[in-house]
C-alpha cells in the first residue's frame, strides 16, 4: 500500500442533518480545525444549481460561489473538495480549476447513470480538477455492472473511484468482494476510496477492514466529525484518525477534531441526533431505502414483524429506488388478507341483537369521567365493545382489534383473559395467542379516500351498521388534543401530532360521523371533540 488518505465530509454529508445550515462561523471554524488536524481532504459541501447562495449554508449554486465563503481561507496541507450529485449541476456551473479555490470535485451517481456520469467526470477533469467517481449504493451493483463501471472509469481515468455504502448494508465480506474486483481491474493510477454509513454499527469496522486490505494502490477513507451524517451517520473521523495514528504511522491532530466536535457539531446533535437506530437497522436489514420503512412506520398500525414481512416483498432495484406507489400497494395487499367473514357477521348479529351498545375508546375521559361511565352501564346494561385496548375499570364483552401493533402489546393480557370476553379482529391482524372469535374482512371497513384509511373508531361503526345496529353510545373517543394534553390515559398509546395534524384528524372524524349518522345514531356520554 503506497499511501493512505483521510477525507472529511462533515460539511457535506453532515448537511443532511441541518439542511446544510451550519452558519458561516461554524463553516469556517470546522474547516480551520480540520486544516489544523492535517486531514488530507476536506469536503466543503454540495454544488447544486437549484440552491441559492447563502453564506450560512454549505451548499452552493455553482463552483464560483464557493469562493465567496471559502476562497480566503488557508488550506495548509489539505486539499479542498466539493461534491456534485450528477444531474444537479450542469457543466457550466463548474469554472476552470484555475478560477476556483477547490482542488477536487467528487461526482456521485446511481448505477443506471454511470455512463453519462463518467462523461461528466471527464469534462470536469478537463477543467483541471482532481475528480472522484462516487458509486452510490455500491451493494446495488452486481459483478457484471461493476466491471462495466470499471471499463468506463479506465477510459476516463478519474483521480479516484470510491465505494459508497449509501444505506450501510456492507459487511466485511461484501466490502472485500467489491474491493477486490475494483483493485484487480481498475487502472493502477486510480485511487480506491470507501464511504461508510452506520446502519449496522459497522462504519468504523469496515473502514479498518478496507485499510487492512493488501494492495499497492493508494486508498482513502471518509469520515465525519462525531459521525455527523445522513441517516445512521458515518464513520466518526476521530476514530479513524486515531486508528491511522496508532497503526499506520499518521500524525493527525485528534484534539483539533474533538474541539470541532465540541464547539461546532454537538449543538446540531442535541436538536437533530443521528446514529444507529431501530429505524435504520430495519431499513438496512431488509436491504431497502429508508423511506419504505418511514412509510410503513407512519401508518402506526403495523408491528415490526409485519413491517419486515412487507419489506421482504420488495424485489430487485426497487429495493433501493424508492417507489411510493409500490409500497402503498404492498401495504394494501398485506392488509387485505382475503377472508370469508359471512359466518362472523351472522354470529355478531346474534351478539348485538336487542342490546344497547356501548363503545369504549382509550381516551383520558374514560378515567376522568369514570363515575358517569359506570352509572350509564348500571342503568343500561349495554353490550360493551372496547377498541384496541382492554379497560381496567370496565369489563368489555367484546374486544375489537384492527391494529397489529396494539395486538402485540395486548397479547399477554389476552392470553390470561381469553375466557372473559370475545375478540373481533380484522383480517390484517395475525392470530398468535388465542383464536379469534370473529374475523372481519379488513378492506370492507376502510375509507380509501381518506388521509387515514383505517381509523378504528369509524371502522367499528361501519361494522355495526352491517350488523343492523341503529343506535350506539360512545365513551373515551375524545378526539386529538390540539395542545399538549395527553390523548390517551395510557402513555404507551400516545402518538405525536402537531396542532394542525390534530385538528385535521378531528375534522375528518367529525365529517365522517356526519355521513354515518343517516344509518346509525351516535351519542357521546363522555366529553369529546367529535360531539358537535
Amino acid at each position: 500500500m503506497r499511501n493512505i488518505s483521510l477525507l472529511d465530509c462533515t460539511l457535506r454529508d453532515g448537511g443532511y442533518v441541518n439542511d446544510w445550515k451550519f452558519g458561516r462561523n461554524n463553516i469556517v471554524s470546522i474547516f480551520e480545525r480540520l486544516v489544523a488536524s492535517n486531514v488530507d481532504y476536506i469536503e466543503i459541501g454540495f454544488i447544486d444549481q437549484a440552491r441559492e447562495y447563502d453564506p450560512d449554508r454549505a451548499i452552493y449554486p455553482d463552483v464560483k460561489s464557493v469562493n465567496k465563503t471559502m476562497g480566503n481561507l488557508e488550506k495548509g496541507n489539505s486539499l479542498m473538495v466539493g461534491m456534485i450529485d450528477y444531474g444537479h449541476a450542469d457543466i457550466d456551473k463548474v469554472c476552470p480549476a484555475s478560477e476556483s479555490c477547490l482542488d477536487a470535485i467528487r461526482v456521485i451517481f446511481k448505477k443506471h447513470l454511470r455512463k453519462e456520469a463518467l462523461e461528466f467526470v471527464r469534462q470536469i477533469k478537463d477543467l483541471g480538477y482532481k475528480v472522484f467517481a462516487q458509486l452510490v449504493s455500491i451493494t446495488s451493483y452486481d459483478d457484471d455492472e461493476l466491471m462495466d463501471l470499471i471499463s468506463l472509469a479506465n477510459d476516463v481515468k478519474p483521480f479516484a473511484v470510491s465505494m459508497v455504502d449509501t444505506y450501510g448494508l456492507c459487511h466485511s465480506d461484501t466490502l472485500m468482494h467489491y474491493c477486490e474486483i475494483l483493485d484487480k481491474n481498475l487502472d493502477p493510477a486510480i485511487e480506491l476510496g470507501y464511504h461508510a454509513h452506520n446502519n449496522f454499527q459497522l462504519g468504523y469496522a469496515n473502514c479498518i477492514e478496507m485499510l487492512s486490505y493488501k494492495t499497492e494502490r493508494n486508498v482513502l477513507v471518509d469520515g465525519t466529525i462525531f459521525g455527523m451524517g445522513k441517516s445512521a451517520g458515518n464513520c466518526p473521523l476521530e476514530l479513524i484518525a486515531m486508528y491511522l495514528n496508532g497503526r499506520r504511522g499518521k500524525e493527525y491532530d485528534i484534539n483539533q477534531i474533538l474541539e470541532a466536535a465540541d464547539a461546532n457539531v454537538m449543538n446540531f446533535y442535541k436538536t437533530s441526533p443521528w446514529g444507529y437506530s431501530l429505524f435504520y437497522f430495519i431499513a438496512a436489514s431488509n436491504d431497502c431505502h429508508p423511506s419504505y420503512v418511514s412509510y410503513l412506520m407512519n401508518k402506526r398500525t403495523l408491528s415490526i414483524k409485519s413491517i419486515n414481512r412487507i419489506l421482504r416483498r420488495l424485489e430487485g432495484d426497487k429495493k433501493l429506488l424508492y417507489d411510493e406507489s409500490l409500497i402503498e400497494k404492498l401495504y394494501s395487499d398485506y392488509q387485505e388478507m382475503d377472508v370469508n367473514d359471512a359466518d362472523s357477521i351472522e354470529g355478531l348479529k346474534e351478539e348485538v341483537a336487542g342490546r344497547e351498545i356501548l363503545l369504549i375508546g382509550p381516551g383520558t375521559s374514560v378515567v376522568r369521567e369514570d363515575a358517569k361511565l359506570k352509572a350509564f352501564i348500571m342503568e343500561k346494561n349495554p353490550l360493551v365493545i372496547s377498541i384496541n385496548f382492554i379497560p381496567d375499570t370496565v369489563k368489555p364483552d367484546l374486544l375489537f382489534v384492527t391494529n397489529a401493533k396494539r395486538f402485540v402489546q395486548l397479547s399477554s393480557v389476552l392470553s390470561k383473559n381469553s375466557d372473559t370476553f370475545k375478540v373481533i379482529a380484522t383480517s390484517n391482524v395475525t392470530n398468535s395467542v388465542v383464536p379469534f372469535d370473529y374475523t372481519i374482512r379488513y378492506s370492507n371497513l376502510l375509507d380509501f379516500n381518506a388521509q387515514i384509511i383505517d381509523n378504528s373508531f369509524l371502522m367499528l361503526l361501519k361494522l355495526l351498521i352491517k350488523l343492523d345496529v341503529k343506535n350506539v353510545y360512545c365513551a373515551g373517543f375524545d378526539g386529538y388534543a390540539t395542545d399538549n394534553r395527553p390523548n390517551y390515559f395510557d402513555p404507551d398509546m400516545e402518538y405525536s401530532f402537531t396542532s394542525f395534524e390534530a385538528k385535521d384528524l378531528n375534522d375528518y372524524v367529525i365529517s365522517s360521523l356526519g355521513k354515518l349518522s343517516d344509518d346509525i345514531s351516535i351519542k357521546f356520554i363522555t366529553e369529546s371533540y367529535y360531539d358537535v
